[in-house]
C-alpha cells in the first residue's frame, strides 16, 4: 500500500533514514489517508532520541515543544512534530502518563495508542505497520482499542469523548466491548478540563456520523452536558412529535447546516423542555422553554469556557427558534431589522427542528418562503434598517430633534418606509418636519 506524504514529512523520514534511524508516520494521517481522507497533520515516530533529533534537523529551528515525552518540533515550511517511540508509565492525573520510557520499537510505540484505527504507521520504503488490524478494523467501520478498553480509557479519560467524536468523523461504529467501557467509565470525564471537552465536543457535532454517534452514546454526551440527561427518553405526548426529547435533538443537530454555532443551538434548543412540561387533555406542552433554555444554554457554554460570540449567537437562535413566522414582505422585513444576518440561520435551525420532530421529515414550506423574501428583500436593495435609510441623526438635529427624540423618530420614518412609504431624503425630512410640529 503506497500513501502521498506531505513533502516536509518526506523530507523529515529522509532525513532521519539517512542517519540510521527509523522514522514513520503515525497515526491519524496514516488512518485518513487509507481511508482516503484528506488530513495535513502528519506526525512522525523514529527510535531517534530527542537530542539526536536536534542534531539530524541542526540546519532547522527545532522547538522543544514536549521534550519530557520526547517530542520536538522542526520547523520546516510547515511544522512536522517528531516523538521519539516511547512507553507511557501511569496516568495519575487520568490524562497524561507521568513518565515515559523510550523504547527502540515501533511496535511498542504503536501498542500506548488509543484506538486500532490510530495504531499505525508508515514509511514510504518499508511499507506499513499494523500490528493490532486497524486496517481490517477500517475496512468493517469498527472503533475498537489497542488492548483492554479499561486500560485505555482509565489512562486517559479523555479517549471516551474521542471516541464518540471518531464514530461522528469516520461513521464508525465502536465495537460492543469498547462501547460498553465508554458508557460504562463516561463519568470519568469530569476529570477533563472543560476546554478540552468543549473542543471534542464541537467536532463531534460537526460529523457526518453524529445522528448515529449522538444516539449511540447519550450517557457520554450527558457526562460533558449533564443539564441534557433529563432529556433522554423524555416522552413529549404530542402529535407533533415522533420521538422522546433527546433523540428530537439528536435528529435536529444532524439536520442542521454545518456550522458550528448551529449545531451547537440545535443540541440545546429543547434542553429545557423537561423543566417546563405540562399535560392536559390536548397534550404535552412546554410553554416557555425557548426563554428557560437559552438562558440555560448560555450557563453551560459559559462553563465549558465557550467564546462570548458563540455563545451570544447560541442564546439567540434558541430564544428565538420556536417564534411564529410571518409571511407579508413588510413583516420579512421586520424580521431583518430584529434578526440581521442572523435571520438566515435562525431560519435553518426551525427547519432542522421541524425536521426533527417526525418521521417522514417534512420541512413546513412558509420557512423556505420567509428565506426567499428576505433574501430578494436583501438583493434588491430595499430598506430595513436605520443605516439603509436615506436620512440621519444629523438630519434631525437639523430639524431640531434632540436627545431620544432623534431615534425615536428616525425608528417611526423606518416604520413608514418598512410599510411602503417611499425611501426618498426629501420627502422623510418633510414627515420628520411634519412630526416635529
Amino acid at each position: 500500500m503506497e500513501l502521498r506524504l506531505t513533502d516536509e514529512a518526506k523530507t523529515a523520514i529522509d532525513m532521519l533514514s539517512g542517519r540510521g534511524f527509523e522514522a514513520y508516520v503515525v497515526g491519524g494521517f496514516v488512518r485518513d489517508a487509507v481511508m482516503g481522507r484528506q488530513s495535513s497533520d502528519c506526525d512522525i515516530a523514529t527510535n531517534a532520541l530527542p537530542e539526536q533529533i536536534q542534531e539530524v534537523f541542526s540546519g532547522f529551528r527545532v522547538l522543544p515543544t514536549g521534550l519530557r515525552h520526547g517530542t520536538v518540533t522542526v520547523l520546516t515550511e510547515r511544522p512536522v512534530e517528531i516523538t521519539t517511540y516511547r512507553v507511557d508509565g501511569s496516568y495519575g492525573d487520568g490524562r497524561h502518563p507521568d513518565a515515559v520510557s523510550f523504547t527502540k520499537s515501533i511496535t511498542e510505540d504503536l501498542a500506548r495508542r488509543d484506538f486500532t484505527v490510530n495504531a499505525l504507521a508508515y514509511n514510504p520504503y518499508s511499507g506499513l505497520v499494523d500490528p493490532f488490524g486497524g486496517i481490517e478494523d477500517i475496512r468493517r467501520g469498527l472503533l475498537r482499542t489497542v488492548g483492554s478498553p479499561e486500560k485505555r480509557f482509565s489512562e486517559d479519560k479523555l479517549r471516551i469523548m474521542r471516541g464518540v467524536r471518531f464514530c461522528s468523523q469516520l461513521g464508525f461504529t465502536a465495537e460492543p466491548e469498547t462501547a460498553c467501557a465508554m458508557k460504562r467509565l463516561a463519568p470519568g470525564l469530569s476529570a477533563v478540563s472543560a476546554e478540552r471537552k468543549y473542543s471534542e465536543l464541537k467536532k463531534t457535532l460537526m460529523g457526518p456520523g453524529v445522528l448515529a454517534a449522538l444516539t449511540a452514546f447519550p450517557q457520554v454526551i450527558c457526562a460533558v452536558v449533564p443539564e441534557l440527561a433529563p432529556c433522554v427518553g423524555f416522552e413529549q405526548h404530542s402529535r407533533y412529535h415522533d420521538f422522546d426529547v433527546y433523540t428530537h435533538i439528536c435528529r435536529a443537530v444532524a439536520f442542521a447546516p454545518q456550522d458550528e454555532a448551529l449545531r451547537l443551538a440545535a443540541l440545546l434548543h429543547d434542553i429545557d423542555k423537561p423543566a417546563r412540561f405540562t399535560l392536559d387533555a390536548r397534550g404535552g406542552h412546554f410553554y416557555g422553554h425557548p426563554a428557560s433554555g437559552s438562558s440555560k444554554a448560555r450557563q453551560i457554554l459559559g462553563r465549558l469556557r465557550a467564546d462570548n460570540a458563540t455563545a451570544d449567537r447560541v442564546a439567540f437562535l434558541i430564544l428565538h427558534h420556536d417564534d411564529k413566522l410571518p409571511q407579508s414582505r413588510a413583516d420579512v422585513k421586520r424580521l431583518l431589522r430584529a434578526n440581521g444576518e442572523l435571520l438566515f440561520p435562525l431560519l435553518s435551525l426551525m427547519e432542522a427542528d421541524a425536521a426533527a420532530k417526525k418521521t417522514d421529515r417534512a420541512v413546513p414550506p412558509h420557512i423556505d418562503e420567509v428565506r426567499r423574501l428576505a433574501q430578494d428583500i436583501i438583493r434588491s436593495g430595499e430598506c430595513f434598517s436605520l443605516s439603509g435609510l436615506a436620512v440621519n441623526g444629523d438630519d434631525m438635529k437639523a430639524l431640531g430633534y434632540r436627545g431620544r427624540e432623534i431615534g425615536d423618530c428616525l425608528e417611526s420614518l423606518l416604520d413608514m418606509v418598512i410599510e411602503g412609504f417611499p425611501n426618498e431624503r426629501e420627502q422623510l425630512l418633510q414627515q420628520a418636519l411634519n412630526k416635529r410640529l
